[in-house]
């Protein structure tokens, strides 16, 4: 079975640095989820871009830093990751985070939901956060 994890930009000039690594890394968490690594697409995008994407096929009028599309098959994680690197940047200043962590944690954030996680309630949310932290942690990068 074939993988590939992918980087895109839509309206916007990004560079992501580390791309091998973090491919890597995205691989890691997978595996050790008990999960095997399918088709991952990364799109990073605007606010404007997402808040359509959020608009027209989830029906929420509000700004995001992501956006998930679960193609998940059994234990085959596979799906498109829309992230809004503005959000990123807002949320990185707001929490007083550097850029690259705040981008990190929702790169992995979007795997984390195809695998199953959610983040709906205090207790979801809760085994969210310590999900990414802990595969923050795991980070050669």
């Amino acid at each position: 079975m074939s993988s590939s994890i992918n980087f895109f930009n839509e309206d916007i000039d990004f560079a992501l640095v580390n791309k091998a690594e973090i491919k890597k890394w995205i691989k890691l968490t997978i595996k050790k989820e008990a999960c095997l690594p399918g088709d991952l697409n990364y799109i990073f995008c605007s606010d404007a871009y997402l808040l359509k994407i959020n608009q027209d096929y989830l029906n929420h009028n509000f700004f995001t830093d992501i956006v998930t599309f679960d193609y998940k098959e059994a234990n085959v994680i596979s799906g498109d990751i829309f992230i809004s690197i503005d959000r990123v940047k807002d949320n990185a200043k707001k929490l007083s985070n550097p850029f690259i962590d705040e981008l990190h944690r929702v790169i992995i954030h979007g795997v984390l939901h195809i695998i199953g996680y959610g983040d709906k309630t205090p207790e979801e949310e809760l085994l969210m956060r310590s999900k990414e932290d802990f595969y923050l942690s795991l980070r050669s990068i």
